[in-house]
């Protein structure tokens, strides 16, 4: 059964999904540099938590003449998500800080300096929630270019008991989307500094998907 179930999810789940977010409305916050960013069709690397990557991996789909490649996970559950965000125009870059990580890093940064955008999801692919690891600092790091964090809120959602609290959201729901001012990491930056770089953009995500969150009430 679980083999039947996984090959759907590979041939059909993107179709479900792509209606799905389709059907969200969303308003984006402090996106203006980002969206600049994008236009321009210059790299940068974003990064949202692993819990919201359903309306995150869709936000930030490539538009036309974009490329954009995303680090997934080489787990059972990454090939289905893989085979999803090819339909949607990834280019795919399969690891994680567990299973062929530094090669990870060396394809991302590639990725970034062959002009590519890069979308991680940080606490990915097996937590802890909301721990950032340091992937997307150091291949922003390594090719020099933009680290923009989204914060993500979704209103109506169901919620799975995953490490990760995935969650699903429901047709039609408000989803709000918070983003960083483009954060440059220092080229020389290395040891505790650069762990300490690391805390303070972890700090400053979870502050991002609280803004998403108040904005949610208020709107």
């Amino acid at each position: 059964m679980k083999s039947i179930l996984d090959w759907l999810g590979k041939k059909y789940l993107w179709l479900a999904a792509s209606w799905l977010c389709g059907t969200l409305r969303v308003k984006k916050f402090n996106a203006k540099s980002f969206e600049e960013r994008r236009r321009e069709k210059r790299p940068y690397v974003v990064a949202f938590w692993h819990g919201s990557m359903v309306v995150g991996w869709f936000l930030h789909r490539p538009e036309s003449g974009e490329k954009v490649a995303a680090l997934v996970s080489r787990s059972k559950d990454g090939e289905i998500l893989s085979a999803t965000l090819e339909r949607w125009g990834y280019t795919l870059i399969r690891g994680s800080s567990r299973a062929g990580g530094k090669e990870a890093m060396q394809l991302m940064a590639e990725a970034l300096s062959a002009g590519n955008a890069l979308c991680v999801t940080p606490d990915g692919p097996t937590g802890p929630r909301f721990q950032m690891k340091m992937g997307a600092v150091r291949a922003a790091q390594r090719a020099q270019v933009p680290l923009f964090l989204a914060g993500i809120a979704v209103g109506r959602k169901k919620i799975l008991h995953s490490w990760d609290r995935f969650e699903i959201p429901f047709p039609l729901s408000s989803v709000n989307v918070c983003y960083s001012e483009p954060i440059l990491v220092p080229q020389d930056l290395q040891g505790a500094p650069l762990d300490e770089f690391l805390s303070s953009s972890q700090a400053q995500l979870e502050g991002l998907c609280a803004m998403a969150e108040r904005e949610l009430h208020h709107g």
